[in-house]
């Protein structure tokens, strides 16, 4: 997606024409309400209350775990956004809409609350974060390949996240069992 859109590419030039099609088909209130879910003010308090809650159920771990990889996203959305410098749907003279930071914040906020507190919550989890990138096509904030590269970013934050967790508890598993002398 990425190569597509530096070069501009068929998958860009029909994500652009499918984005065309798609922005303002609802009412503008209601896109920009799907596409605010994914702001910081709202998405991170929410992962924030879930990282207080699980730290006082004694996971500081998952906890820590959950707020570096919501650090990771401005790290990696950013430069990313300045290296594609990708105009945006309604405003093709600003540039940086790829990847979607909002969908990221969302996705990375969500999932990570949910993990946190019930897995459970997970379905609401892809919810939130489907609305969100929705929102942002329908409003035009962004076109759809925006989104998608967004919800890849975020699996691959997520994914790393869970594994260095992992690993971690593998690793003090397997040093509690070692015989001393």
């Amino acid at each position: 997606m990425t190569w597509q859109v530096l070069v501009h590419g068929p998958l860009a030039r029909l994500d652009e024409r499918v984005s065309r099609s798609l922005v303002d088909t609802v009412p503008r209130w209601l896109s920009e309400l799907a596409s605010d879910l994914g702001n910081l003010t709202v998405a991170l308090p929410v992962l924030a209350a879930a990282m207080v809650y699980a730290a006082f159920r004694g996971r500081r771990r998952q906890a820590l775990s959950a707020g570096l990889a919501m650090a990771a996203v401005p790290l990696l959305v950013v430069p990313l956004k300045e290296w594609t410098a990708r105009p945006g749907p309604l405003e093709p003279w600003a540039h940086g809409y790829y990847p979607s930071g909002h969908t990221a914040t969302a996705m990375v906020a969500y999932f990570g609350a949910a993990w946190l507190v019930s897995r459970r919550l997970v379905p609401v989890a892809a919810v939130l974060t489907a609305v969100t990138g929705t929102g942002l096509v329908l409003r035009g904030f962004h076109w759809p390949l925006d989104v998608v590269a967004s919800g890849c970013l975020g699996f691959l934050i997520l994914g790393i996240s869970s594994a260095a967790l992992r690993s971690v508890r593998s690793t003090r598993r397997s040093s509690s069992r070692t015989p001393t002398g």
